[in-house]
């Protein structure tokens, strides 16, 4: 979840797979990269920003699309730095309440608001 001064979440619509859905911005792992490089490389190269304050929150196992998938939930800020997308991949950004997401939102950013909701985490 990346947030900005305001605490509010930003959420995005790629530019693949389903285009109405909004997510949670992030990415998958290289070979033998760790969770934490991958979303700081991700969050460079999609959004243009270097993250602040970057902690995990949670770790849910997710399935859909035929298979399993491990999603690493983590938080940091913008540190007030604007959001350049990369629009080969991100057709839309929109900041919002975490609370209150936009809608449609997909089955892993589905997933992972409910855990960290359980959790407590996400402040």
């Amino acid at each position: 979840m990346v947030r900005d001064e305001r605490g509010r979440v930003l959420f995005v619509r790629h530019t693949y797979g389903d285009r109405r859905a909004w997510e949670l911005p992030g990415g998958n792992l290289r070979r033998r990269e760790d969770p934490a490089t991958a979303i700081r490389r991700e969050m460079r190269e999609e959004l243009g920003i270097d993250l602040q304050a970057l902690r995990e929150v949670v770790r849910v196992e997710a399935t859909g699309y035929g298979k399993r998938t491990l999603l690493h939930g983590f938080e940091a800020r913008t540190g007030g730095a604007p959001v350049q997308l990369e629009r080969a991949e991100i057709a839309e950004a929109r900041w919002a309440a975490p609370a209150a997401p936009p809608q449609p939102v997909g089955r892993h950013t589905r997933a992972l608001l409910e855990a960290v909701r359980r959790v407590g985490g996400g402040h």
